[in-house]
């Protein structure tokens, strides 16, 4: 697969994706419509950078508009699809749902209807660790039921994983939706709590931490999530001959080309040992403001990753200590502080 289309490139896991396709002589075709639910300015940076690279175009659009994100997809036609493009932010949902239906339903629809159309090798798709929702049984498998989704964010990417199953089934669409937990790293969004924590201790304001400080994480650096997506790609699922040749941990559809996978570290950390992590490492403390839990919000997530391992002989490693070091070089470079 030598031509990737990928939504989202100026956001924080799609510029990394593009970056490390483009390094490994892919032609990368980058669709983003540059919203201002953050700092648009650091978007712009990004898109710079890929833009150095001749293989990388792009087009500037809404995944909304199909007839503009169809001709991107037609002209460019790709081997694969990566959407990542999203409405993103359990917290923003609580405000703005609506955002979260017209980007993460409308668009995705819009996406897959390309794809299908394009009859693309592999349609790969974001989803969340979210979608686990109330589930208590931990680690989190891919063969588990997912369905008590607490958030508006939630459910429309849960929506987004019956959607792509449905399509897989009635158009042979081979798809993978994968489930990403706590994603961190350099060029990471200002609404990510490592941005905010790293943000407010160094300009001496206090951090708020929720449910007192009781809350697990499996956090995942930003390298190993998408080289993980990139060794995806080459793993397009099969239609199965029949349901006795599904492994027990593989989430493989009985009926469609269709396969969810945890991207995770399969650690879970304490938030009140990564905060303090973040303390060593700027050589700051915290000042620290206790709150109860948010709305929507859960204690923990934790990832089996065992299915990626399977498919691809990976699994993510990077420690939070190593994460959290490359997160400050950049984020006192970038911000000069």
């Amino acid at each position: 697969m030598s031509k990737i289309f990928i939504t989202g490139t100026a956001g924080f896991i799609g510029f990394h994706l593009a970056k490390k396709l483009l390094r490994e002589g892919f032609d990368v075709h980058g669709f983003d419509g540059l919203t201002d639910y953050y700092d648009v300015t650091l978007k712009h940076r990004r898109h710079k950078i890929l833009e150095t690279d001749a293989r990388f175009t792009s087009t500037i659009g809404m995944l909304e508009d199909q007839s503009t994100l169809d001709r991107a997809i037609d002209s460019f036609e790709p081997t694969a699809i990566v959407h990542l493009a999203a409405q993103a932010g359990v917290r923003y949902s609580l405000e703005n749902p609506r955002a979260y239906l017209d980007a993460n339903i409308v668009g995705t629809f819009n996406v897959m209807e390309a794809a299908r159309r394009q009859k693309v090798e592999h349609l790969l798709m974001a989803s969340t660790s979210s979608v686990y929702g109330a589930n208590e049984e931990m680690p989190f498998t891919e063969t588990e039921k997912a369905d008590t989704q607490l958030t508006i964010y939630a459910a429309t990417k849960k929506a987004n994983e019956s959607m792509g199953h449905a399509y897989a089934h009635l158009h042979d669409l081979p798809t993978t939706m994968f489930r990403f937990f706590t994603v961190y790293g350099p060029w990471g969004r200002p609404d990510l709590a490592l941005f905010k924590f790293v943000d407010a201790i160094l300009d001496g304001r206090p951090i708020d931490i929720y449910n007192h400080g009781d809350m697990f994480r499996d956090f995942t650096y930003v390298d190993d999530l998408v080289r993980a997506i990139s060794l995806l790609i080459d793993v397009p699922p099969e239609r199965p001959a029949s349901p006795d040749a599904i492994a027990s941990n593989d989430s493989l559809s009985s009926v469609a080309p269709f396969r969810v996978v945890n991207i995770g570290n399969s650690e879970k950390v304490r938030l009140l040992d990564f905060i303090e992590a973040i303390e060593e490492e700027l050589g700051v403390k915290a000042q620290r403001n206790y709150m109860p839990m948010q709305t929507g919000d859960v204690p923990a997530t934790w990832a089996d990753a065992s299915l990626l391992q399977d498919l691809t002989g990976y699994r993510p490693q990077t420690n939070i200590r190593e994460g959290i070091s490359a997160f400050v070089a950049w984020f006192r470079d970038y911000y000069a502080k």
